[in-house]
């Protein structure tokens, strides 16, 4: 029975998963920013600006997104710019992070997401307590099930996720990092779920995404003391996947997450969606259940052309040229 619930849950995923394979709603180019007008997501061209992720110095976006070509076709980059906040999480942060998400997830032509910072030294503080000091108390739960339903989304997203933590990452900041599918933190970042100090618990996915990264023991003990720790402890715990060493620049973390999506990006886009979907929906169930839907998640690629392709050119001797078909 478990088996049979699993893969019916599996099936609707799949159908999600191959529906935005077919295109839907394709953004235009992928050499574009959106930037923030009126609280509105707008086009525009970046420029020369490149790769280089430029430090803000002006809170005029919240959010920064980066549609990158050349070499990094493919990479998405959502820059958090709110350096009076220490980027620390609104309401039009929620909502224009929201407005990204839908956009990415609806575009088969993104091989992968990197999250970052604008701001040198932060990821992200946390909730804005100063505007949650403003809310009405009917307010927060509102405010709080958007935040997680946003963090969800995040972790949902059919292409790989890379936090790239170049500085604190604290309370709903290192929740955000943890619906990620890969972090990569600079060796002086700052990571914790510290809301106990303020006499709340994680609100948005902390307590569960937490323990199933580190273990249960080890999550307890960080979530009870509010200790927050630092890269090279957090590669340790396992916490984050890698932990480099901080750049005069402050983008060692962001560099590394870009090295690595260039690495995910020439392989298959099919088959690695379905990967993640076999591993974050088997994880979460028995063996035999996993099995299965790693069955039905083989069963999708079978019958593309990329799967043709990728047999073509190691026939060939040739490097492979997918198209997500």
């Amino acid at each position: 029975m478990a088996v049979v619930v699993g893969c019916r849950v599996l099936l609707q995923s799949i159908r999600q998963q191959t529906g935005t394979l077919a295109g839907v709603c394709r953004l235009k180019t992928h050499a574009k920013y959106l930037h923030n007008v009126n609280n509105k997501l707008q086009y525009i061209r970046p420029g020369s600006h490149g790769v280089t992720r430029h430090f803000s110095s002006e809170a005029k976006d919240d959010l920064c997104v980066r549609y990158l070509d050349g070499e990094h076709s493919g990479i998405v980059v959502f820059g958090i710019n709110r350096p009076k906040q220490k980027n620390a999480i609104s309401k039009n942060l929620v909502n224009m992070m929201s407005e990204a998400v839908e956009r990415v997830k609806k575009d088969n032509k993104v091989l992968s997401v990197i999250i970052c910072s604008m701001v040198p030294g932060i990821f992200c503080a946390g909730a804005d307590l100063k505007e949650r000091a403003k809310m009405q108390q009917s307010e927060v739960a509102p405010f709080v099930s958007k935040a997680r339903s946003l963090i969800s989304e995040i972790g949902n997203l059919p292409m790989p996720t890379i936090a790239a933590i170049d500085g604190a990452a604290l309370g709903g900041g290192l929740e955000l990092a943890l619906s990620c599918d890969i972090r990569i933190a600079s060796d002086n970042a700052k990571l914790g779920l510290t809301e106990t100090k303020l006499a709340i618990i994680p609100g948005a996915g902390g307590t569960q995404r937490l323990p199933r990264a580190i273990g249960v023991a080890l999550a307890k003990e960080l979530i009870f003391s509010a200790r927050a720790i630092d890269g090279t402890e957090a590669k340790r715990l396992g916490l984050v996947s890698h932990a480099v060493e901080q750049n005069k620049s402050g983008d060692a973390a962001y560099l590394r997450a870009l090295e690595l999506a260039r690495e995910f990006n020439p392989n298959g886009p099919i088959a690695i969606r379905m990967a993640k979907l076999a591993i974050n929906q088997g994880i979460e169930v028995d063996l035999n259940t996993g099995l299965a839907i790693e069955e039905a998640c083989y069963a999708q690629v079978i019958p593309t052309k990329d799967r043709l392709e990728g047999l073509s050119a190691f026939k060939e001797k040739r490097p492979p040229r997918f198209k997500g078909e």
